[in-house]
């Protein structure tokens, strides 16, 4: 993928601060410093730095882009997935990949291991536990794509707002929490699908927390 004059730029500003500063800038001070009107605009530059492998982003953290590898800068769709079971270090996690997990309507579980991979652990945090793949596009909005792998904490506890997978009685979902007073509701980051709301009658329970992901050629 070729980026713009824009783009460059702001992945050059980037990778400047964390050099100076041993941090990330701010979405509001990308926005500052390139002239932006507001952070929307260095909010989209920065979905395409992702989406491309040029950098990543810990969910719900401020400050959190982390420049990728050089091996790594590359289009998405090209972005390989090392499948090894060798040369394995301190900076790498051996994870296995334990199925599908729906980004649309709830699907059932399917939780035949696929494979080993080694990744770095710098597409993750927290350190997840297992990864698994996406089927649906329901989480669009927040980068997370049909195929994509994505890596799992493994708790029973979340916050609101978090992105959890979910299990609804004997099906799994990847969705936003959304905890309030009339109850909890899962919701889904494409305008085209619609929140699920949790009935008390179900049986309901947080199987993980989405800590990253890995986008692969398939």
């Amino acid at each position: 993928m070729n980026l713009t004059d824009s783009q460059q730029a702001i992945l050059d500003f980037i990778a400047q601060r964390i050099e100076q500063d041993g941090g990330s800038p701010s979405q509001t001070e990308i926005a500052n410093a390139f002239g932006f009107r507001g952070v929307r605009a260095a909010q989209y530059h920065l979905d395409i730095l992702e989406q491309a492998g040029y950098i990543r982003r810990v969910p719900g953290q401020a400050r959190s882009i982390r420049l990728c590898h050089p091996e790594a800068i590359e289009s998405s769709e090209d972005v390989e997935i090392p499948v090894t079971t060798k040369n394995e270090s301190a900076d790498t996690l051996r994870l296995p990949v334990l199925g599908r997990v729906a980004a649309g309507l709830p699907i059932g579980a399917d939780i035949t291991g696929e494979d080993y991979v080694l990744l770095d652990r710098v597409f993750f945090y927290p350190s997840p536990d297992y990864l698994l793949r996406v089927q649906g596009d329901s989480m669009r909005d927040d980068g997370i794509f049909d195929g994509d792998l994505v890596g799992i904490h493994r708790t029973n506890e979340a916050k609101s707002d978090q992105i959890v997978v979910a299990r609804i009685d004997d099906e799994i979902t990847i969705k936003r929490l959304k905890i309030g007073k009339n109850g909890i509701r899962l919701l889904p980051r494409n305008p085209d699908f619609a929140p699920i709301e949790v009935r008390p009658d179900q049986d309901f329970a947080i199987e993980g927390l989405y800590c990253g992901l890995i986008r692969s050629s398939r």
